[in-house]
């Protein structure tokens, strides 16, 4: 294999390669004009089912459970493959032009939150919700879902880029990044080890943040890894991803935005509870 020199200035290849290769750009802002979809209930929600948007539908569909009425919101879908997230719209909301993206048009004047931590932290806040009262519940929760931001980009620009969607498959990187998705797997595993949650006794948007990531992980619904990763190992993180999965709202919320995968399980769009009916719930 030929050893890379980088240039002494860094010139961009439009043709990268990769499943998503022909998305990215050394530049931000809008790409096309275009106004984003709304509806009629208080909450705006533009995204897609990955895990980072799994997060926050999760998150809706248990302040919905539990009876809050005023969480909710329309899910409108957006096509990732398509550049909708470039629309002036979008980027009016999250100039970041990534997925999800919320309005909280509750309020006297619409108030945009983007990254999906900052959105489960917002409405935990908001319904006091799924988020200890006391200082020490409350900053244990913070702590793990901090360590997630910062966490799951290795796993999947790093380990899920270089295993799964790279062009050309190479052993240092997908070595480089195994070895940190297998530490982080461990860090959970131990936690949990001696806690029925992530944060604790309580279920938290901690475990919201985390499940979509390493849960399926765990459960070889993503990159299709787990043999290569033996994640059956991780007894207790596997005992959590099966107890998180098992939660009504929980399975509610990773069909919402799905176009892949069996079709009873997607729900291209939410706008109100019957659009769950028919599904595999």
């Amino acid at each position: 294999m030929n050893e890379y020199v980088p240039e002494k200035k860094w010139s961009w290849d439009e043709e990268l390669g990769g499943k998503f290769g022909g998305i990215n750009r050394p530049s931000a802002g809008a790409r096309s004009e275009k106004n984003v979809p709304r509806g009629k209930h208080p909450f705006q929600l533009y995204s897609l089912a990955t895990p980072n948007g799994v997060k926050v539908t999760i998150m809706f569909e248990e302040l919905l459970a539990r009876g809050i009425q005023q969480a909710q919101y329309n899910a409108h879908l957006i096509n990732i493959l398509e550049l909708d997230q470039f629309c002036s719209g979008f980027v009016n909301i999250n100039p970041n032009s990534k997925i999800p993206a919320l309005v909280d048009t509750s309020e006297d004047k619409d108030i945009h939150i983007f990254e999906s931590g900052a959105i489960l932290l917002y409405l935990a806040d908001k319904f006091k919700a799924f988020i200890p009262n006391d200082l020490r519940g409350r900053t244990e929760t913070l702590n793990w879902l901090f360590w997630q931001m910062g966490s799951a980009p290795y796993l999947g620009g790093g380990f899920g880029h270089f295993y799964n969607y790279a062009p050309v498959k190479l052993k240092y990187p997908i070595d480089r990044f195994t070895m940190e998705t297998k530490r982080q797997l461990d860090v959970l595993d131990q936690n949990l080890n001696k806690k029925n949650y992530i944060a604790g006794d309580e279920y938290t948007i901690a475990d919201m943040a985390i499940w979509p990531w390493y849960g399926a992980l765990v459960q070889n619904k993503l990159y299709d890894a787990g043999e290569f990763l033996d994640v059956r190992i991780y007894k207790n993180l596997q005992r959590w991803a099966d107890q998180i999965r098992e939660r009504k709202a929980v399975r509610k919320g990773r069909m919402v935005n799905r176009t892949w995968g069996d079709e009873d399980e997607q729900v291209h769009e939410r706008h109100s509870d019957i659009d769950f009916e028919c599904k595999a719930i």
